[in-house]
């Protein structure tokens, strides 16, 4: 497997790693983790409780972008290296997008939002300049 196409894997599991998070933040303020009703218990938290929620929508907000664009330089035959370091820097990116959002850093939050646009827009480039394209 190419180095997007594990990036991609590990995109996958970003929201997830987001969810454990909100979930000691549902545990912590509200006392115990709501099965039954966990979106409505989420809805009750504040501060970096709802953020982590929040952040938790951005990052599977971010993953078809991202699967499009991996794919595109994938199967155009894109430029493996230059792929690979736009792949990595989304990670990176998208990574640094949850810390930012839940610890309430909102200028870097945007600031890593658009790296990883950035990313994906770049991997596209590659795709369309591609020999397979």
């Amino acid at each position: 497997m190419t180095v997007p196409l594990w990036c991609l894997v590990v995109v996958l599991f970003i929201p997830q790693g987001i969810a454990v998070v909100g979930d000691v933040y549902r545990w912590r303020m509200l006392g115990s983790i709501d099965n039954d009703d966990p979106r409505g218990q989420a809805g009750r938290l504040d501060g970096a409780g709802a953020r982590a929620y929040a952040a938790q929508s951005n990052a599977w907000e971010a993953l078809p972008m991202f699967t499009v664009a991996v794919l595109l330089a994938h199967l155009t035959g894109a430029d493996a290296g230059a792929s690979a370091t736009a792949a990595v820097l989304f990670v990176v990116a998208r990574l640094l997008h949850a810390v930012f959002y839940i610890t309430g850093l909102s200028s870097l939050r945007s600031l890593s939002f658009l790296a990883g646009v950035g990313c994906c827009i770049w991997l596209i480039v590659l795709a369309a300049g591609a020999p397979g394209a």
